[in-house]
């Protein structure tokens, strides 16, 4: 089962690509609040019960993918 692990900064912490990339786009007349730049991770588990394929790529995320200090993390089954 392919599991998607979507990894973002805090909202407190100064995500200073985010600002980078927000800065460029509003350079270039578009118009955005704010840009928060992450990760995206897909992990194909050897489980076909979803619940155990999220509880496994939780323990992977919180074990190597996000460094729970800076960073959130999202599961989504694919």
């Amino acid at each position: 089962m392919k599991i998607a692990v979507k990894i973002l900064p805090k909202s407190e912490v100064l995500d200073s690509q985010g600002r980078a990339v927000a800065k460029i786009l509003k350079d270039h007349g578009q118009k955005l609040d704010e840009c928060r730049v992450g990760r995206y991770v897909v992990l194909e588990v050897p489980e076909s019960d979803q619940n155990k394929a999220l509880a496994q790529a939780q323990k992977m995320a919180e074990f190597v993918l996000y460094n729970p200090l800076i960073e959130t993390f999202e599961l989504e089954v694919l």
